[in-house]
């Protein structure tokens, strides 16, 4: 073997590793907003600011599933336990709009929902880990325009998008993204 080969064979997985250390990889569960002797997290039901009937407990209810399927951590309802953080969130805006226009029977025949969320995670001293204060989220459904056979659709559509709210926000929050 050639004595000018060796620094090149050194040099090239050297200069791979310096270039990944410093690209932002990490691995999941590498939690930048959260300290790393958390254990407990507190998810309070949501506040709203809103008309809107029952939203507010599937958006708690999905961030608490949520944290419990993605973390090591306690999940707690409610702040009784002391927790080492706790997720406050506030429901701004929820906005029902009519998307499809059904002309036979004249009534909207598609509806999308739109939740505006402000969301703080707070260490026991209060200190702020991680806010955002303007999470929006959309979700379609359909509108059966036969009264005999109504069913309300809106549920359906407000768990769906709190699933995918409480996704973004743990991820978000244990990701650090």
């Amino acid at each position: 073997m050639n004595s000018n080969m060796i620094p090149r064979i050194t040099l090239v997985p050297l200069a791979a590793l310096t270039l990944l250390s410093g690209c932002g990889y990490h691995t999941v569960g590498a939690a930048t907003h959260l300290p790393p002797d958390a254990h407990t997290v507190a998810v309070p039901v949501f506040a709203t600011r809103t008309e809107a009937y029952h939203t507010e407990v599937a958006l708690t209810d999905a961030v608490i599933r949520e944290f419990a399927a993605r973390s090591k951590m306690r999940v707690s309802p409610g702040e009784g336990i002391r927790p080492d953080v706790v997720l406050h969130g506030t429901i701004l805006n929820e906005v029902v709009a009519p998307l499809t226009y059904n002309t036979t029977t004249q009534q909207s025949s598609s509806f999308l929902i739109t939740l505006v969320i402000s969301v703080t995670l707070n260490d026991r001293d209060g200190n702020v880990l991680y806010e955002n204060k303007n999470y929006v989220f959309r979700g379609q459904y359909q509108s059966t325009t036969d009264l005999p056979t109504f069913l309300d659709e809106s549920p359906a559509a407000v768990e769906r998008i709190s699933r995918d709210f409480a996704r973004a926000l743990v991820s978000d929050v244990m990701e650090g993204l």
